[in-house]
């Protein structure tokens, strides 16, 4: 048995342990009112995710209402289509249910202040959810991964994959960032270029196209909006016509699976050719997409967060606070919003490569192997 599953059994097991087993099946309609439900309820929890369209808040988001039910608390989940008026929408509409609990994965984290104002009026205690909220008092917890090391790891499997602290080099770098108004983007970011920039410095890692930020603080200025694949398919495209009409990009830093499957699709496009001349490739997320393509050599790795286990702690966490219990947490340093230090729990990542996808992903039940035709 892997390391990674027996700690998401245990993981599971608490969790299983801390909310009991009774149940509550919960409908939703379109306004985000949740219909009648079956079996005594512990209290409604609003569920706030992004968008449908990444793989991961699909999981992310039935994972956690799951747990919520099966534990005997209403719940309405609703998911914003990328739109932040539409996602303050939905959260106004929740508010005016009394829910116990809010749960928010924020589309922007500047954008939620007055709406998160009228839930503390009510007394709902609100958790963030992977994605730091900023700007306001009114968020009381956070639950995540580390991110930083999200980006460290990725920066770190290029160094050790290229042999770049042995003096190798030079190689073609491409950089990308996540998306702006997401607070996590700057952490993978600054954890991976951090790693990174002094081998820039050195030579050993050239940028031909000139997007390699000179610090940090940079980094939204080859930021991609939304996590878009289209997007950053687009920008690779446009940096390969401009800058490699005579030499191959080697290495390109892709900070999460939706922007690696664009980058991907436009060096096929470009004529790259797995196996011969194409480029290590990082990600985030272990996208099933992701995975069939590392599968064949067309990504090179991906930082896996499992998010079952982020799940299983903000279910724990939801209960905490609505049984009046002491909400478990591992960091109250790191994560300042801008107006107050945040309460967070903090979860590992794992790199997966192609040799640990069976181990990792596949033996802790996040994938079948038919899922993945193995």
């Amino acid at each position: 048995m892997s390391h990674t599953f027996t700690r998401y059994v245990a993981a599971a097991a608490g969790v299983a342990l801390l909310l009991g087993a009774s149940a509550c099946s919960t409908e939703r309609t379109d306004d985000g009112a949740p219909a009648a439900a079956g079996g005594d309820s512990g209290g409604l929890v609003g569920i706030a995710m992004p968008t449908k369209s990444l793989e991961r808040w699909n999981k992310d988001g039935a994972h956690l209402e799951g747990l919520l039910q099966d534990a005997g608390y209403e719940t309405t989940l609703q998911y914003a289509d990328n739109k932040v008026d539409q996602q303050i929408t939905q959260l106004q509409n929740m508010i005016n249910q009394d829910p116990e609990v809010l749960v928010i994965a924020s589309i922007d984290g500047t954008a939620l202040g007055p709406v998160l104002a009228q839930a503390k009026e009510k007394d709902i205690t609100v958790i963030a959810y992977d994605r730091l909220i900023n700007g306001t008092g009114d968020v009381d917890y956070y639950a995540t991964f580390d991110n930083y090391k999200v980006g460290q790891l990725q920066g770190e499997y290029i160094v050790d994959t290229l042999g770049l602290d042995t003096g190798a080099g030079p190689f073609n770098l491409e950089p990308f960032a996540g998306s702006p108004d997401d607070n996590n983007a700057k952490f993978f970011f600054s954890g991976a270029w951090d790693v990174l920039s002094e081998y820039v410095a050195k030579g050993q890692l050239v940028v031909p196209s000139g997007k390699a930020p000179a610090s940090n603080d940079q980094w939204s200025s080859i930021g991609v909006q939304g996590w878009s694949s289209d997007t950053a398919q687009s920008e690779m495209e446009t940096r390969l016509n401009s800058f490699y009409a005579a030499e191959k990009v080697d290495v390109v830093l892709s900070p999460n699976d939706s922007l690696a499957l664009g980058i991907a699709q436009a060096l096929l496009g470009a004529g790259y050719t797995a196996g011969v001349d194409w480029p290590l490739i990082t990600g985030q997320d272990a996208d099933q997409a992701n995975v069939e393509n590392m599968l064949i050599d067309r990504q090179a790795m991906t930082v896996w967060k499992d998010t079952r286990t982020l799940g299983d702690q903000v279910a724990a966490m939801v209960d905490q606070v609505i049984k009046g219990s002491k909400v478990t947490v591992n960091d109250e340093e790191t994560y300042d919003n801008g107006n107050k230090v945040v309460p967070t729990y903090l979860l590992p990542p794992v790199v997966v490569t192609k040799d640990s996808i069976k181990t990792s992903l596949v033996d802790s039940g996040f994938y079948s192997a038919a899922d993945l035709g193995l």
